[in-house]
């Protein structure tokens, strides 16, 4: 440990990988956690009072090139709608203001605590941005392509540009093929990408299934309508793509709303992202989060888009979850929201929980002055906002003037 080592205290530091640490301190020696220790095991450099330290929240699925849609295409039931007002913003942007929007989404994203992203970028755009962010992120390149000549096409230019982006220490690249209505269904086999991580969105409604088994449903006129209609291309059923996904990519099935979550087996190597506030927005039935977590299946947490959402916040998903699933305990509630999304996002050596060795990620959440003999309900029933956010040992966000090591210049 180095002569600059510094050590903080609060009244509770939750490691999420242990339980919670009542006035327990985190020593922090340039970027990475050195001790994690119970109170009066070490003496903190600087108190922190009435607040939780946590770690820096993971939000498993966002679109940052969406964020200039906040308040512009309100969910309704009528999903393929949506998705037209969704495409339509998307054609009419320039690609000056995709690259701000993709800033400020950022921008949104750390000042409420997240230090690591996965992104669906829709041509990689977000790369540049994240790739000198102070957090970590995981940009996928979404795929589109039904037909087979679209399909060779995409395929073709995403490996292009997987090959022209290659890892660094903090931003790794992906691909998303985006869904089983837009995407073809060779597409979808892991062999295909080479181990990198694959984000696809699954089962969000339920006419996704009835196109994929009947060939009917609003669908089929959508696709006609954007030119995009290919029936061939399109699996045939959920439980395909599922087999199709089987393989040594780590995956991520993005909402998976309306997926069964008894009849098919999951990929050993899947993760499923849930998106509590847009998944209610959308008016569906209950998400089978819980069902699919006694499988033994991993389940992460995301904002969605600002096309679905109306923030980019993390813990608002975690209280959302919170109040809707009173019955869920607030330590998985917790880890859904940190720990689950770095390991659905192969980043859990590096973050996503308190431990000797880890990134020096974590924020700063002040408590009410309340009492509780669950601590999980002081972070999650309250409406107290994120003051601070550590990022590799250094403040980014809000005011760190009270705790010098560590701070931005």
């Amino acid at each position: 440990m180095t002569s600059t080592a510094w050590t903080l205290t609060a009244r509770w530091v939750f490691p999420v990988s242990s339980a919670p640490l009542e006035h327990g301190t985190i020593t922090i020696d340039g970027e990475r956690i050195a001790a994690v220790n119970a109170h009066g095991e070490r003496t903190p450099d600087f108190d922190l009072g009435n607040v939780a330290v946590l770690p820096g929240f993971v939000n498993a699925h966002t679109h940052l090139d969406l964020t200039g849609l906040r308040g512009l295409a309100p969910p309704s039931p009528d999903f393929t709608g949506w998705l037209r007002r969704v495409i339509a913003f998307r054609r009419e942007r320039t690609p000056e203001q995709v690259q701000n929007d993709i800033r400020a989404g950022l921008t949104e994203c750390l000042r409420f605590g997240t230090t690591l992203l996965g992104d669906i970028s829709s041509d990689g755009g977000s790369w540049d941005v994240l790739v000198d962010a102070p957090l970590r992120a995981v940009v996928f390149r979404e795929i589109l392509g039904l037909s087979k000549e679209r399909a060779d096409g995409a395929k073709k230019r995403s490996r292009r540009w997987l090959a022209g982006h290659p890892r660094t220490p903090t931003c790794r690249p992906a691909v998303s093929p985006h869904a089983p209505y837009s995407v073809r269904f060779s597409l979808f086999s892991t062999v295909s990408w080479r181990h990198i991580p694959v984000a696809v969105h699954l089962a969000e409604t339920a006419e996704e299934q009835e196109l994929l088994v009947l060939r009917r449903g609003p669908f089929v006129s959508f696709l006609q309508d954007v030119g995009a209609w290919a029936p061939d291309g399109l699996a045939a059923d959920l439980g395909h793509v599922l087999r199709l996904l089987t393989g040594s990519s780590p995956t991520l099935l993005v909402h998976c709303n309306f997926l069964p979550p008894d009849d098919d087996p999951m990929p050993a190597n899947a993760s499923i992202v849930y998106c509590p506030r847009t998944h209610a927005a959308f008016g569906h039935p209950p998400h089978p989060f819980r069902e699919f977590q006694k499988r033994g299946v991993r389940v992460a947490l995301g904002t969605d888009s600002l096309a679905s959402n109306p923030d980019l916040d993390l813990l608002a998903e975690m209280r959302f979850l919170h109040a809707r699933y009173p019955d869920v305990p607030g330590a998985k509630v917790l880890h859904m929201g940190t720990l689950a999304g770095a390991e659905a996002l192969r980043w859990a050596d590096e973050t996503g929980s308190l431990m000797l060795g880890k990134s020096a990620d974590l924020v700063v959440l002040p408590l009410p002055p309340d009492d509780a003999a669950d601590p999980y309900w002081l972070v999650l029933d309250s409406a107290l906002q994120v003051s601070r956010v550590l990022c590799r040992g250094r403040w980014i966000a809000a005011d760190p003037s009270s705790i010098s090591p560590g701070s931005t210049a």
